[in-house]
């Protein structure tokens, strides 16, 4: 697999662009770099101020918690109740106090841009981007309800405190969560400004602000203006920022409380009305929204999700490398509409379809009828990635083994069986050292890969070719057989900072690498997108690194 070196840009429907060049730095990694004097700052704060503002945050955390139990005696979860007076100085004592508490923590002023809407003229502020648990800040500014999982009210002090500003709550253990809570969200956008306004953050999971990444639908399905609010952290060290591979969430606490001062910066843009289609089409309304947020902050959109963040941190055994093709894979998936309807009958009956070619290459018609779908531009850019060569043809094996990765990330073993039933000889159900290079190569999505070492190992008897049930038995004898076996053979593949067998602190140390954190299964690492020809980043790319 490669990744193509010009892209086009994919329309749906009325022929508007829904997407562009994928993100210039992977939006779900934060690398952190230190000068030697930045560490000695951070040395000196460790011991200084880091104690103090850690006391004073916890203290008026304590202190906000009576009122916020008070107000909260007797609230009912469905109904509401007048904001009488005595409720209305709760309210700006609590404000008061957690701006204290921001300002103990660094945030000693917050600039405000716009002006908040009314919750008549806009029930849904939807915030952009999400990059950390200080995103709580506009929470505390404006005390909004948020979409919060219903074990959180459960938590010793903080759940009182998210208990006082009547969250909309989703329970992990009701199949039927997801369904109630977008209910509840429509019977409060449509309460006429009674109920507070909810905040909510469409993209479901937390980035590295170099793109927005795909809006989920829960926000637009109530069909109501929404306000966009966009968020910025101008700090020259970005100690904010809290991502799935980067420091953990007490480093961030612990690196951001050493900064002399941390600047933060909320903007309310004007408020968005959906339009007729909008109104009936949720995701076309989320992506409109996300354009106008994008504009705001100058930065590029993307159609990588939390389910791609998902993929690359599955627990299988073939951790995705620095160069992978599979997420911009799993993108093209995604826009084509074939990963929704794959099931494990939908991959066998690929995996036999594509072995009935016997190793025939198809070129782009072939590959549209193969999949049952129209030629498209992401069709196209789907079969660039297999187009290795560049004539216009391609394996359709390997389209099959890169689609039982993105379905089930985690299943290493059943993506290589189905591999092995494409690849093997008939006369004895083997394959050669070649065949296995292309199939590890697509599982991981490289371009070039030297397995010579993994099938020697596996290959005892120097046969020349494996069987699955050797491959099995091999793997269940050395369940790290990557790390042992292929990993030590391409040393590229493990040259990005999420394969650091380096352990992340559990207390304030001065082990201040520039890495993204330990090793995770699946880590995915910086910068997968594609380069210019002469090895340098593009325009763009330059900005935002």
């Amino acid at each position: 697999m490669r990744l193509p070196t010009s892209r086009h840009c994919a329309t749906e429907g009325d022929g508007k662009k829904m997407d562009q060049r994928p993100p210039i730095r992977n939006p779900f990694v934060h690398v952190l770099k230190f000068t030697p004097m930045e560490k000695a700052k951070i040395a000196i704060m460790t011991v200084t101020l880091f104690p103090i503002r850690l006391l004073i945050a916890a203290f008026m955390m304590l202190l906000a918690w009576p009122f916020a139990f008070v107000a909260s005696v007797g609230r009912s979860e469905t109904t509401v109740e007048p904001q009488c007076l005595w409720r209305r100085v709760v309210d700006i004592i609590l404000r008061f106090i957690m701006r204290a508490m921001w300002f103990a923590g660094g945030f000693h002023w917050m600039t405000v841009k716009g002006q908040r809407a009314l919750p008549a003229e806009a029930p849904i502020l939807t915030l952009a981007p999400h990059s950390s648990y200080f995103d709580a800040i506009p929470v505390t500014m404006t005390m909004s309800s948020i979409v919060m999982k219903a074990e959180s009210k459960d938590i010793p002090l903080w759940g009182t405190l998210i208990k006082y500003i009547r969250p909309v709550f989703v329970s992990r253990s009701d199949q039927n969560s997801r369904k109630k809570t977008v209910e509840e969200i429509k019977r409060r956008a449509h309460s006429g400004g009674e109920w507070p306004q909810i905040m909510i953050f469409p993209e479901g999971t937390c980035t590295n602000r170099s793109c927005l990444i795909t809006f989920k639908p829960g926000a637009f399905i109530p069909a109501v203006p929404v306000q966009p609010v966009v968020i910025r952290y101008p700090n020259k060290l970005d100690s904010i920022t809290w991502t799935w591979q980067g420091p953990g969430a007490f480093e961030i606490l612990w690196l951001t409380l050493c900064q002399l001062h941390n600047e933060f910066v909320v903007e309310f843009l004007p408020i968005y009305t959906p339009s007729e289609e909008e109104k009936k089409n949720p995701a076309l309304f989320a992506i409109n929204v996300r354009q106008v947020m994008a504009k705001a902050l100058g930065v590029p959109i993307t159609d990588y999700s939390f389910e791609d963040c998902q993929l690359a941190m599955a627990d299988g055994q073939l951790r995705l490398p620095v160069d992978t093709c599979l997420l911009e894979f799993a993108r093209l998936v995604r826009r084509l509409g074939v990963k929704p309807q794959t099931s494990e009958k939908v991959l066998q009956d690929y995996g036999n379809r594509a072995r009935k070619l016997e190793r025939q290459k198809l070129g782009l018609e072939d590959f549209a009828h193969f999949l049952d779908v129209p030629v498209s531009d992401v069709l196209r850019d789907m079969f660039a990635l297999f187009d290795e060569h560049e004539d216009n043809n391609m394996d359709v094996r390997e389209f099959v083994i890169a689609l039982s990765v993105v379905v089930r990330p985690a299943k290493t073993l059943e993506t290589m069986e189905l591999a092995f039933k494409m690849f093997e000889a008939e006369e004895d159900g083997a394959i050669t050292e070649r065949e296995l290079a292309v199939i590890l190569k697509t599982a991981l999505g490289v371009a070039l890969l030297n397995v010579s070492y993994l099938f020697s190992a596996i290959d005892a008897d120097d046969t020349g070719k494996i069987t699955f049930d050797k491959f099995r038995a091999f793997v269940e004898e050395n369940p790290d057989f990557a790390e042992e076996y292929l990993f030590t053979e391409n040393a590229g593949l493990q040259s990005g900072p999420c394969h650091s067998q380096q352990k992340q602190p559990s207390s304030p140390s001065l082990n201040l690498q520039s890495t993204a954190t330990s090793k995770t299964a699946n880590g995915i690492c910086p910068d997968f997108s594609p380069r210019d020809h002469d090895g340098t980043t593009d325009a763009l790319s330059k900005k935002h690194n």
